[in-house]
């Protein structure tokens, strides 16, 4: 298909006027965001470099990419409704050229963003996320780290249990490990403590006992004051949270999906969830972009209000709705892909049907 004039001048339409609207948010967003923190700042006093380049120059791409679908929508349904206005659809309908024709330039500009989208998803934001999630810790958001109860299966046949750990001072309390092999229980370890010891990259366990289970009637029994040990099992896997996996590449995410579904870890909701929504929020920039054309394409009386009111309240409740659906996999009531593809699944069934009128 050659490109016309009319791709052109639809595609600068769309870029420039995202772009534009980014700028203008940004700014906005960045002002209120200050004003709600500046008290967090100043009473952890936070260096301004850090507050600029560890925090907002990190924070901007994190911002785009989680409200570029909005932004999308709003850009379509702005200068479409513009269009409309000045009579340039009913221009290009009446001099020949199809409604699906017009389409092409919109679903060709709509896909460049959503590559941006999942490029800045895959390559970009886990990095930044690193030094903002770190400044949110250190400044403004000073998360206790204490867990109870904690059940891992940390290698085939290793199992551990923690009654308590504190993220004070990196150590689990009345810590187990068990080691089972063919269905039956071969040895058992248990510590009054175990404290993180980063310069051996292992746990240094205080007054401990290991029972080996024999075949016999007879258990063999050792114990002592201190041990120093090595497992499959790091102080980071006790602060996993939907912060920290969005510091992680997606080949690290795929790995600890596998790792903790081995472990039986609870926490695999928030990478699972995480790794979808990376691929789902780009892809929602196409769908967005069809539905915003379908319902600001055509001349209404009143002006371009109406359809910004109507678009930006279906971008919101779509947002929402996908902000709703990870209660699905919290809940367990839905797997990950599937409560976080559902909103583009309705939304795509709402836009066919809209798309469908808007031709007529």
């Amino acid at each position: 298909m050659i490109v016309k004039k009319l791709d052109l001048y639809i595609s600068k339409k769309f870029i420039l006027t995202f772009f534009a609207a980014l700028l203008l948010i940004i700014g906005i967003v960045i002002i209120f965001d200050i004003s709600e923190k500046i008290d967090n700042f100043v009473s952890t006093e936070a260096p301004i470099k850090a507050i600029i380049f560890d925090y907002y120059v990190n924070f901007i791409p994190y911002f785009v990419n989680m409200f570029s679908p909005l932004f999308v929508f709003i850009t379509v349904i702005f200068f479409t409704s513009m269009m409309a206005g000045n009579s340039e659809f009913i221009a290009m309908l009446s001099g020949g050229i199809s409604y699906r024709r017009i389409m092409v330039p919109y679903i060709a500009s709509a896909t460049l963003i959503g590559l941006l989208s999942l490029g800045l998803n895959l390559y970009v934001i886990p990095h930044s996320n690193i030094k903002r999630v770190d400044f949110e810790q250190k400044y403004v958001k000073h998360r206790s780290y204490n867990r109870r109860n904690i059940h891992y299966q940390i290698a085939p046949g290793q199992f551990v249990y923690v009654e308590s750990f504190s993220g004070w001072n990196n150590t689990a309390y009345k810590f187990t490990l068990e080691s089972v092999k063919e269905n039956r229980l071969v040895s058992k370890l248990t510590a009054e403590s175990a404290a993180w010891d980063s310069t051996m990259d292992g746990w240094r366990l205080r007054n401990w006992f290991i029972r080996d289970y024999t075949s016999g009637l007879e258990d063999h029994i050792v114990s002592g004051s201190r041990k120093d040990t090595v497992i499959a099992l790091k102080v980071s896997d006790f602060y996993r949270n939907e912060k920290t996996v969005s510091t992680l590449s997606i080949k690290d995410l795929n790995r600890l999906i596998e790792t903790q579904k081995m472990r039986g870890d609870a926490n695999v909701m928030y990478a699972q969830i995480e790794k979808h929504n990376r691929f789902a929020m780009p892809f929602s920039a196409i769908i967005l972009t069809i539905m915003g054309v379908a319902l600001s394409s055509r001349k209404k009386r009143g002006g371009i209000g109406w359809n910004i009111g109507v678009g930006i309240g279906l971008a919101f409740s779509y947002i929402l709705f996908q902000r709703f659906s990870e209660m699905f996999v919290y809940t367990g009531t839905m797997p990950a892909a599937l409560a976080i593809w559902t909103p583009n699944i309705i939304f795509t069934a709402i836009t066919a049907v809209l798309y469908s009128k808007a031709q007529k």
